[in-house]
């Protein structure tokens, strides 16, 4: 099921909200963990980077492909091609109100005209899926960086592709990409709330109302031995694939994409002073130091969120690190940082910034 919305500046051609309602009645990056026999054969684009291209786009086509999910189809603001890229990438979107937010990429990757992306509407979230539900028109112009991937596809024999909700987003055009070799297992509270489902003919569709919540482990199990096993959904679907993977197959591997920053653990506060201005910010015990320095810096680069891409890299002028990030080596780590996940190894740091 799919509505396709004429929003335009000029005025909508339908109220964006009754569509909503409407919708309602028929009826969200990253860490990634990899292993194995196969994880080494990584693909030789060495897709993430620290920093991508920034492109103007223009809001093309806006579709509800479920209830609550919005489908954004952008394009160049100059009309030349959009830069390439592979599945599983991810881009940074800029939004009107100034947030920043990452969404996959779930269109078609040769098709240089056009980039497309998901946008699950959460409605006691931060503000960002409202903005892009509410807020955005066709013909808008909208800020994006990128495309960046942190979710590679590998080359293996086969693949199980596991995808809950809107985690089908950056596993649609993995799908496609594999073919025969691929099999998809894709689960939702129900076939309403699930979006691309008249995409994906052959999935495996297990809905929470049909057959009860997903047993993980039992799904994972079925996965040829030396598979790349791919998940991305809910964290404890997640979670429960890290567990029982390689107790299951050692040969095989195992490959996650978070769509939330992991909660702080083992956190506790200290003093965080961007040398640049002399200002100085509290770290709380259960925040990141990303977050404090937002308070002051409101355009601070960043994505994952996860410590994997390096778009937060700041360097240190004093201080120890508690480096908690899978990127930096351990040079880097001498005298640098991923603002989003490392923090304080004692009781101040004090940042280029």
């Amino acid at each position: 099921m799919s509505i396709e919305l004429s929003r335009t500046g000029q005025g909508p051609a339908g109220p964006p909200l009754g569509l909503r309602v409407l919708g309602g009645a028929v009826d969200v990056y990253k860490r990634v963990f990899v292993a194995g026999a196969a994880a080494h054969v990584l693909s030789p684009s060495k897709p993430v980077r620290r920093s991508g291209f920034e492109l103007a786009t223009v809001v093309e086509k806006l579709e509800l492909v479920a209830p609550d999910v919005l489908a954004v189809t952008l394009r160049a603001g100059d009309g030349r091609a959009l830069p390439s890229w592979r599945p599983g990438a991810h881009v940074d979107v800029f939004l009107p109100s100034g947030r920043q937010r990452q969404y996959s990429l779930c269109g078609d990757p040769s098709d240089r005209e056009r980039y497309r992306i998901a946008v699950r509407l959460i409605p006691d979230g931060e503000g960002g899926s409202r903005e892009v539900h509410e807020g955005l028109w066709v013909g808008d112009r909208v800020r994006i960086r990128g495309p960046r991937n942190a979710f590679t596809l590998v080359d293996a024999p086969s693949y199980l592709f596991v995808a809950g909700g809107i985690g089908i987003t950056p596993i649609l055009p993995m799908v496609r990409a594999v073919g025969a070799r691929g099999r998809l297992v894709y689960a939702g509270r129900s076939r309403e709330s699930m979006p691309f489902l008249d995409e994906l003919p052959d999935a495996e569709i297990r809905a929470d109302d049909e057959v009860g919540a997903p047993d993980v482990a039992a799904i994972i199990a079925t996965a040829e031995p030396g598979a790349a096993v791919y998940v991305c959904g809910p964290p404890a679907m997640i979670e429960a694939a890290q567990r029982c993977r390689f107790a299951l197959d050692p040969t095989g591997s195992l490959h996650t994409e978070r769509f939330s920053a992991r909660p702080v653990v083992d956190g506790r506060g200290f003093d965080l002073t961007l040398a640049r201005t002399g200002r100085t910010v509290r770290v709380g015990a259960a925040e990141t130091a990303l977050a404090a320095v937002q308070r002051v810096l409101s355009d601070i680069n960043y994505s994952c969120r996860q410590g994997f891409c390096g778009t937060c890299k700041v360097a240190v002028r004093a201080g120890a690190v508690d480096h908690r990030d899978r990127l930096l080596t351990p040079a880097e780590r001498a005298d640098h940082m991923l603002l989003c996940v490392s923090r304080a190894a004692g009781d101040t740091l004090v940042l280029d910034l």
